[in-house]
This record gives C-alpha cells, structure tokens and sequence, in this order.
C-alpha cells in the first residue's frame, strides 16, 4: 500500500516552481530541489529546503516528485534521461506540473506504471502571483488513488480538480491556454480602442469591471496594460509553445480553431520579429499598437524584461 507523502522532491525552482516549493515547505513537507540553474534554488535553502545537484539525487527517499520544467522534452529528459524514474522508490507518484502535450503525458504515465510508479499530469492556472499566493487552478489527470496522495501537496499550492484519466489535465490546460490568450487579446483591443477615442483606459476597465466582461484577465492583464508593466508573469514564449500544442491536439480531433490560430501567430510575431521572447503575454498589446501606429494606451514607459 501507497504511503502518505511527507517528503517531496520539486525539479525545476523558476517562476513557478520556487514559490509553489516555498509553500510546500510552510505547510510542513520537507523538500529536496533541483534546478538545471542551481542559483535559482539556493533561495530555497534558507526555508527549509535541501538542495541537490542531480535529479536522482532530489527524487531518492521521497514518497512524491514533482516536475516543473519548460516543455516535454524536459520533462522526458528529467524522468528518463537523467534517472529521476530510476532513483524512486516502487509506489511514488510523479506529478508533472508542467504544460506539455496530452500525448506526451499519457506515454510517461505508461512508462512510469510500467516500473511501478504513479504519474499525475498536473498543470497550473495562475500565473507567478498564484504560485506565490498558493491559490494556484490545477488541473489534474491520473488515477484517482494517485490524485488522493497528492491532495494534500496540491491543498499546499492551490485548488486541485481531478478531471479525468492520464492527459487529461494537459488537455485542461489547452484549453484554459487558448481561453487566456484570446481574452487577454480581446483586453487589449478594447482598451486600445477607447484610448484612441479620447477615454481614459483605467477608467473604461473600472467601469466595464462590473458588466458581464469581468474577468482576471481583464483586472490583471489589464492593468498590466495600463501600467505597461511587461515584466513576465507569464512568458510570451511559453505561451506560444501552449498554443502550438492546442492547435496540434485540434488537427488531430479535425478541429479549426480560428482565434486561436490568430493569436497564436501574434505570439510568434512578438517572439520572433519584436525580441519579445521574455516579454509577459499582456505583451499582446504591443504587437496590437505595432500594428496601429501611432495608437498606444498611455503615455508611460515601457517596463520590460532586462
């Protein structure tokens, strides 16, 4: 019989992983981390955390891995490539937090069940401010006895929703990644265009809050905009990886999706004509205003990424 997980190992301490591993450790867990970086870790030290030099190293004795890395590849690297799978012990649940492809998630949790571990797929909605605040959305595909173990660690992080068998959380994730981008280009095409026409763009969000286009991303993405503060919450290069994925699960269900298709190439602008690589996804605005010379929300300076 599985047993309750008291020590975790977190692979991968960037944006999202150090302060989701920050608060494991307030709420009791002991946490070994790794990070291909390893100055990206060591704030972790003084929390709590024992910090180690390869994967395998942070996965033996732990009863749970988590894994929150840039892209599958990385994460088949981790797992497979540089013995994370190996180092566990029978009966430890892996719990991918990253965004990959549905597939790629469904070929780890065969391939982990074969040596007789768990995997959860287990993306997150929320961005850095939720991984910081613990109030992370995450979206979990798996077996529901591995779901149970992991309940407490993703209490820790956020709130957890059991959505169906393996890749099911990646296909969540998909489709919350498309929702996000669209809005977030619907945010800035609507603030731009009452900024040409003479209104105040803080004003107009604050009166539009209360109507039926409430949204997070209209009060955080939003105000991004107006304060045109690009420093990544969300990376612009990440979300472009997302929406690759998207429209390539949709090719293989023969879905068009058009919006997404359209936003999709406007990241690809910002990332490869405008540097934007870096840029926080509310960076859509800037693409919009390129296209719309001499059209800009605002008279401030951008804040970007260094």
């Amino acid at each position: 019989m599985s047993t309750a997980v008291a020590t975790v190992a977190v692979l991968g301490t960037g944006i999202m992983g150090r302060p989701m591993a920050a608060n494991l450790l307030k709420a009791g867990f002991a946490v070994r981390a790794w990070n291909r970086s390893p100055e990206k870790a060591e704030p972790l030290s003084a929390e709590g955390a024992a910090l180690c030099g390869t994967p395998a190293e942070a996965v033996a004795g732990t009863q749970a891995v988590i894994t929150m890395v840039t892209d599958g590849t990385a994460v088949t690297d981790l797992l497979f490539g540089q013995g994370a799978a190996d180092a566990a012990a029978a009966g430890t649940v892996f719990i991918d937090m990253s965004s990959i492809q549905p597939s790629l998630a469904k070929d780890h949790a065969a391939r982990l069940a074969s040596r007789g571990l768990g995997a959860l797929d287990a993306p997150v909605s929320g961005g850095e401010p939720g991984a910081i605040a613990g109030t992370l959305a995450i979206m979990v595909g798996g077996e529901a006895p591995d779901f149970a173990r992991a309940e407490p660690l993703f209490a820790a992080m956020g709130k957890a929703t059991h959505v169906g068998p393996s890749g099911s959380g990646q296909l969540t994730k998909l489709a919350n990644q498309a929702i996000v981008a669209i809005t977030i280009q619907a945010v800035s095409e609507g603030l731009l265009l009452a900024a040409a026409g003479g209104a105040d763009p803080a004003a107009v969000r604050e009166a539009i809050g209360g109507g039926f286009c409430q949204s997070r991303i209209l009060e955080v993405h939003g105000q991004r905009m107006i304060e045109r503060d690009f420093n990544p919450g969300g990376r612009c290069i990440i979300h472009l990886k997302d929406m690759n994925n998207v429209l390539e699960v949709a090719s293989e269900l023969n879905l068009d999706l058009p919006l997404t298709r359209q936003v999709r190439d406007a990241f690809a602008t910002i990332v490869d004509e405008m540097d934007g690589a870096d840029f926080d996804h509310s960076a859509l605005l800037l693409r919009l205003e390129a296209m719309n010379a001499p059209a800009r929300l605002g008279s401030a300076a951008d804040r970007l990424p260094t």
